[in-house]
C-alpha cells in the first residue's frame, strides 16, 4: 500500500514540476520571470511585466496543477483501495515539485495557485473560504505576499473545520505542511515588508537602471558651445570698436 502512495506522490511531483511561468512566457514572447521584479516564477511576478493574459494563463496553469494531481491521486486511492495518507501525501508533493522542479533546475515558485489547487481538489468549501481570506487581506492592503501569508496559515485551520467525517484527518495536517512551506518561501518577502519595499499588486517591473547615465552630460554639452561663441563675437565687436 505503502509503494503505491509513493509512487502517486512521486507522479505529483512530476507534475508540480511543469513551470507554467516559464512556459507562458515562452510562449508569449515575454521575458524569462526569473529575471525580473521578484524573480518568482508565478502569476503575481508575470503579472509585473504588464501581460495580464499571460498571467492569468499562469495563475490557471499552476492551480490545475495541485487539482490535477489530487484528482488523480482521489481516483487512484478509491479504485486501488489506497489509505487516505495518500493524498495527503500527493499534496505535499505536488507544491514541493511546484516550488522545486527537476525540470528547470530546482528554482520555481512560491507554491500559492498550486497548493489552492490542491485545496480546491480536497473540499470546495475550503478552498471558497481560503480565497475570500487572501482576497479580503489582498483588497485592503494591496499586497498579494501578505494575503498569500495569511491564507496559508489559515488554511489548514479552515480545512480542519470543513473537511470533516469520512474525510481523514491527515488531510489537514497536510494542507498544514503545505501552508508551513508557503510561508518559509516567503521569507524574502517577509524582509521586504518588514523594510517597507514589497511593491503592491500589479506593480510593474522597474527596468535596469544604466550604472552610469550619460545624459546630464548630453544636455550640458548643446549649452556651452553658444556660450562659447557668444563670447567670441563679443570680442571681435570689441577690437572693430577699438
Amino acid at each position: 500500500m505503502f509503494l503505491f502512495a509513493l509512487m502517486i506522490a512521486v507522479v505529483a511531483y512530476l507534475i508540480g514540476s511543469v513551470s507554467t511561468a516559464v512556459l507562458v512566457s515562452k510562449k508569449m514572447d515575454l521575458p524569462d520571470p526569473k529575471t525580473y521584479g521578484s524573480g518568482n516564477p508565478g502569476a503575481t511576478n508575470v503579472l509585473r511585466s504588464g501581460n495580464k493574459k499571460a498571467a492569468a494563463y499562469t495563475l490557471l496553469g499552476d492551480a490545475f496543477k495541485g487539482l490535477l494531481a489530487i484528482g488523480l491521486a482521489r481516483c487512484l486511492t478509491t479504485w486501488l483501495n489506497l489509505p487516505d495518507y495518500t493524498i495527503a501525501l500527493a499534496a505535499v508533493a505536488v507544491v514541493l515539485g511546484h516550488m522545486y522542479p527537476i525540470f528547470f533546475g530546482f528554482k520555481g515558485g512560491k507554491g500559492v495557485a498550486t497548493g489552492f489547487g490542491v485545496i480546491l481538489a480536497m473540499s470546495f468549501w475550503t478552498a471558497f473560504w481560503v480565497a475570500l481570506i487572501w482576497a479580503t487581506i489582498a483588497f485592503k492592503f494591496k499586497k498579494s505576499s501578505l494575503a498569500a501569508l495569511v491564507a496559508a496559515a489559515g488554511a489548514p485551520f479552515v480545512a480542519f473545520i470543513v473537511i470533516q467525517h469520512p474525510y481523514h484527518p491527515s488531510w489537514g495536517w497536510s494542507l498544514m505542511a503545505v501552508g508551513a512551506l508557503v510561508i518559509v518561501r516567503h521569507r524574502d518577502n517577509i524582509k521586504r515588508m518588514q523594510a517597507g519595499n514589497e511593491p503592491d499588486v500589479g506593480t510593474a517591473a522597474a527596468p535596469a537602471q544604466p550604472a552610469n547615465p550619460v545624459a546630464p552630460v548630453a544636455e550640458q554639452a548643446p549649452k556651452t558651445e553658444p556660450q562659447k561663441v557668444e563670447q567670441v563675437v563679443v570680442l571681435q565687436k570689441n577690437a572693430r570698436q577699438s
